[in-house]
């Protein structure tokens, strides 16, 4: 049974350009395929999937890190989509490579393993991809040392 549900317009604008509007009091997303189909005059559906995953990642790991009362700002992350073809010859995402920095030195931070071995359970967008397309996860601090 669905705890809730969210709801997202799309309306053609020209082409492959697309308005996106989440909600009346959040400003309209334009996306656009990338040439040669559209005009790449917005991000594309795989950089959106990709935007999802790393938004969602980032802030369930700023959440499992508040809870302790931790200040691991500011969060940052990359994802890397890697686009191939399937067996049929179809445009695919094969992979989403995420990696999410934090904006302090892990020595900082108190139940950091904690939280770090718990966050992607979380995260209810990359949980929900990861039943289709693989996803890898890296995890630094400020001085770049790989923590996950």
């Amino acid at each position: 049974m669905s705890e809730s549900a969210h709801t997202v317009a799309l309306r053609q604008q020209q082409d492959y350009r697309f308005e996106i509007v989440f909600d009346p009091a959040i400003p309209a997303l334009q996306a656009d395929a990338a040439p040669p189909l559209g005009q790449g005059a917005g991000p594309n559906p795989e950089q959106l999937l990709a935007a999802a995953v790393g938004n969602c990642l980032s802030a369930s790991l700023l959440f499992a890190l508040r809870k302790f009362r931790q200040a691991p700002d500011p969060i940052s992350a990359e994802v890397r989509a890697e686009i191939g073809r399937n067996a049929e010859g179809r445009a695919r995402v094969l992979g989403l490579h995420a990696t999410l920095r934090l904006g302090v030195a892990a020595a900082q931070l108190e139940h950091l393993q904690r939280a770090l071995d718990t966050f992607e359970a979380y995260c209810t967008v990359t949980a929900s991809v990861r039943a289709a397309i693989p996803v890898t996860l890296e995890v630094f601090d400020s001085l770049g040392a790989r923590l996950k």
